[in-house]
Parts: C-alpha cells; sequence; structure tokens
C-alpha cells in the first residue's frame, strides 16, 4: 500500500486528515536515505584502510548527525524482531507519526540512556541467558551508531570471522571448517574454544580506550545499569545481550584473535603452515586446528588466554578442549568428523533434539486446535531448521526427522478420535498427493484467503553446497561490489 492510498484510507475512516509527522515517515525516499547513508559509510572505511582516526571521527559525526542516518536507524529498530518489545519506559514505536518524531529525537546534546529491562531466556543446557532491554530512543541511538561503527569494524576485522558480521553467516565458518579440515594432509587436532560469559564480561575500560567513536556516548551505554524487579542495578563490566551495537562491540573486542594465535606458532626460520593453523570465530565461538596436540595446549591456548586477559575475558575450562579429527566436535548446530579419513558434516544431535523436542511442546500445547493452525505453526519451526542444515550431509537425517514427527503428529490425531479406527483417522488427516503418502494436509484459512496447508517436509529440502565467502571481502570496499553482487545472485537466485 502506498502513502497516498494510505492518506486516502485514513480520511475514508474518519480518522482526519495524516499529520505532518506521517506524512514525512510515509513519504520518505528510502533509496535516497541508504544511498546517502552508504556513501559516509564507504568514505568512514576508506579512512579507516588509510588510518586517518581524525577523518574517522569526524565522518562518524557527520553521519551520527545526518537526518537521514537517523531515519535510517529508526526504520532498523522498528521493522526488527524486537519491535514490539518495550524498554523500562513501555513505549514502542509503532506508526508513522511515533517513528517521524523518534527520529528528531536522537540529539547528542543532553542525551541521557535509561537503564535495561533485565529479562531471561532458557538456554540448551538449562542455564538462563540474561538480556538488556533497551528503551526505543536508545536502540535508535545504537543503531545510529552502528551504521558509523560497522565500517570501522569491517575493516579491522579478521579476515575468518562470521559471527554478527553482514553479507556473512554460519554457512561461512562451516563451510571454512571444511576447507581447513577435509584433505588428508589436513590438521587432525582442534582446539574448541568458549569464551565464559563474553558479553558480560568484557572490560570497560578497554572499550573506552581501544572502541573508535564518541567515547561520552559508549560510556553512558556501558554504564546505564539495569532494572530487575523494579531495583537499579550499576553494570561494571560488559555489553548487554540484546542491545543493537553490542554485536559490533564484541566482534571489535576479539579482532586480533586470529593473529595472536598465529604469532604464537610463528618462528623466524619456520613459517606457520606446518603447524596447520587456522582459527575459524563466529562471534565468541572459535575453533583452532593444528597439527599437533602439543601445539595447541602448550602455544595456542596459552597465547589465546593472554589475548583476552587484556579485554578482562577467560576461556571456560570445561567447554574448552582440544579433540581429535576423528573423534568429531560439535560447532554452530553441527557435527564435523572425519571417518576413515572422509570428513562428514551433520547436524549435532543436539540440534536434532532440540527440534524434536521443540515440535512436541507445540503439539501438545495445540492439542484442542484446528488442524491448519496446527500445520501454520509447525511450519516455520521444520522450514527454519531444514534450511540451516541443507548445505550439509543432511538427507537421510531430514528422512529420519519427518518419520519422527509423522509419529508425534499420529498421536495427537489419534487421542483426538479415541473412538475411530486407524484407517478412519488417516483418511481425516493425512492424505495422498502425487507420489507422496501420509501427506499431513487440510483446508485453512491465510490472511482471509481459503488455502490448502501441508506440514512441511524436512527431505523435500534440496542439498546444496555452500560456497564460502572470500576472507578479504569488505562490503564498505567499493572494489568488492561486483563480487559481491554475483555472489548475492548464485546464492539467493
Amino acid at each position: 500500500m502506498t502513502a497516498s492510498e494510505i492518506s486516502v484510507k485514513t480520511l475514508i475512516s474518519g480518522a482526519g486528515a495524516p499529520s505532518h509527522e506521517e506524512l514525512v515517515w510515509l513519504w520518505a525516499d528510502w533509496c535516497h536515505i541508504e544511498k546517502d547513508v552508504r556513501r559516509l559509510q564507504v568514505r568512514i572505511a576508506k579512512a579507516t584502510q588509510e588510518g586517518r582516526w581524525g577523518k574517522v571521527k569526524a565522518l562518524q559525526r557527520l553521519l551520527t548527525r545526518s537526518y537521514c542516518s537517523k531515519m535510517l536507524a529508526v526504520k532498523r529498530v522498528t521493522e526488527n524482531r524486537g519491535k514490539r518489545t518495550p524498554g523500562i519506559d513501555g513505549k514502542i514505536w509503532s506508526t508513522p507519526a511515533a517513528k517521524s518524531k523518534g527520529a528528531l529525537t536522537l540529539k547528542h546534546r543532553g542525551y541521557q540512556p535509561q537503564p535495561l529491562r533485565r529479562i531471561y531466556i532458557p538456554k540448551s543446557n538449562g542455564k538462563k541467558r540474561p538480556l538488556g532491554i533497551p528503551t526505543m530512543r536508545d536502540r535508535a541511538m545504537q543503531s545510529l551508531w552502528k551504521l558509523a561503527l560497522e565500517p570501522v569494524a569491517e575493516t579491522r576485522a579478521d579476515p575468518n570471522s562470521y559471527g554478527f558480521r553482514p553479507e556473512r553467516s554460519t554457512a561461512d565458518a562451516i563451510a571454512h571448517c571444511f576447507n581447513a579440515l577435509a584433505k588428508r594432509t589436513s590438521a587432525t587436532w582442534v582446539l574448541e574454544g568458549d569464551i565464559r560469559g563474553c558479553f558480560d564480561n568484557i572490560s570497560h575500560d578497554w572499550l573506552l580506550r581501544n572502541i573508535t567513536m564518541d567515547k561520552v556516548v559508549l560510556r553512558k551505554w556501558l554504564k546505564a545499569g539495569y532494572v530487575e524487579k523494579g531495583t537499579l542495578f550499576a553494570t561494571e563490566g560488559g555489553t548487554p545481550q540484546g542491545g543493537i551495537i553490542s554485536p559490533v562491540l564484541a566482534n571489535l573486542t576479539l579482532d586480533g584473535l586470529e593473529q595472536a594465535v598465529n604469532i604464537s606458532v610463528s618462528q623466524k626460520d619456520t613459517p606457520r603452515r606446518p603447524f596447520k593453523i587456522n582459527v575459524v570465530r563466529y562471534a565468541d565461538d572459535f575453533i583452532v586446528t593444528g597439527a599437533s596436540k602439543e601445539v595447541l595446549q602448550h602455544q595456542v591456548r596459552p597465547a589465546i588466554e593472554e589475548f583476552l586477559k587484556a579485554r578482562g575475558l577467560e576461556l571456560a575450562d570445561e567447554k574448552t578442549k582440544v579433540t581429535h579429527i576423528a573423534q568429531g566436535f560439535d560447532f554452530l548446530g553441527q557435527n564435523i568428523r572425519k571417518y576413515s579419513g572422509k570428513l562428514l558434516i551433520t547436524p549435532a544431535r543436539k540440534s536434532v533434539k532440540a527440534l524434536l523436542d521443540k515440535v512436541r511442546k507445540i503439539v501438545n500445547e495445540n492439542k484442542s486446535a484446528t488442524q491448519g493452525n496446527l500445520i501454520l505453526n509447525l511450519n516455520p519451526v521444520i522450514r527454519g531448521w531444514a534450511m540451516y542444515h541443507r548445505h550439509i550431509v543432511s538427507k537421510a537425517r531430514f528422512t529420519w526427522i519427518d518419520h519422527q514427527i509423522w509419529r508425534v503428529l499420529w498421536r495427537w490425531a489419534v487421542r483426538r478420535h479415541a473412538m475411530k479406527g486407524a484407517k478412519w483417522v488417516k483418511k481425516k488427516y493425512f492424505h495422498v498427493e502425487g507420489a507422496r503418502h501420509w501427506v499431513f494436509a487440510s483446508d485453512g484459512w491465510v490472511n482471509g484467503l481459503k488455502q490448502r496447508l501441508r506440514l512441511f517436509s524436512a527431505a523435500s529440502v534440496l542439498i546444496v553446497r555452500h560456497i564460502k565467502i572470500r576472507s578479504a571481502v569488505n562490503p564498505y570496499n567499493p572494489a568488492w561490489n561486483s563480487y559481491l553482487e554475483r555472489r548475492r545472485r548464485s546464492v539467493f537466485p
């Protein structure tokens, strides 16, 4: 629906003419806005590459005071998954007028962020992860500074860091693992690294000394505190998980890890290649490959610990270990292991169990729901899991998953009709469509239209090898534009 159609609809409904703030947002030229912000980001990246830090700060100041940047920052925080989650003030920006007014509030003079709203989400190990939810205004201000800080982060990033970076994904990290471990002459030992409470323990002093941005604003964010059960608590370390800028700050903190590892095994007359060192990092999860267990334990690990200590961080002893590739290890929800010299990457058992547990939970919560509604609840979960694992050896696992889900749904259907026979239940809930039998399908309503709803089959997802992004790619360097355009067409045809 266009801005003019919305305005006409508003008038017809009797709500009166749209306000000036509504029109500003509805008629915004987003193509022009994004180009204007992009132009400044490219200049920041170029100045960073040249080491002209005075110019970097001047350009950051220009970008964060730009009206186009403020509009784009508000657009991003009001269109992401957390757009309906308020901070401690209970406010969200859901209307065009609120968004337009919100952009005008992003001023640096007198800016004081409010404390975060502390919530907890469950982790896979049964513990809970704390999240800090900023107010909408603070989120938009963080998004604004992320626009200015991301070109710096991308220019200075480790070549083989893949987490929370534009144009990179977990599939790139797994593809790098395959490249580093698949050959017969590849490294046979892997150091699995886990940083204890990375986001919660990063040193504020280190951040204030080393992050290239307005230190006054950064200090206010770091010291804003959080509210839990009506009580205000101070924050003495870390960046809040839940803050939009936190992943960028964490990446900037851990950039340099790869260089520290390489230096730890380099000698004057010996290149690092005989040690077969490769570092693959996704946010605060990383692995390091090596030719021997001794090199990883006695040279690489001490170098990593020293690198982290300067930033207020440490390795978690219970999760950091050296593993032989024949035993295999889990990384980013996938298992990487060599079987008789052949490397296979498959969905990790924990990931499979988590999917089936979630499916069972959804089915149990919808015992009295219609078949169509149950399908609508299940399809995004199954599709998302299958699409995540579609680049690895997972076809047999997809088929097994479909069978396990069928068993859950069969029990759901039989329970609803305890007095009916199996043939009657099968005819009502499961159908034959083409060459497929036992299709869990029903007619249902979606967006006011009656449609045929079918349970998504994981086995229907094609297995396609993912091509890893080149390590040196910087999306803010125009020299890589043509490569990234070709890559987007090939990865997302």
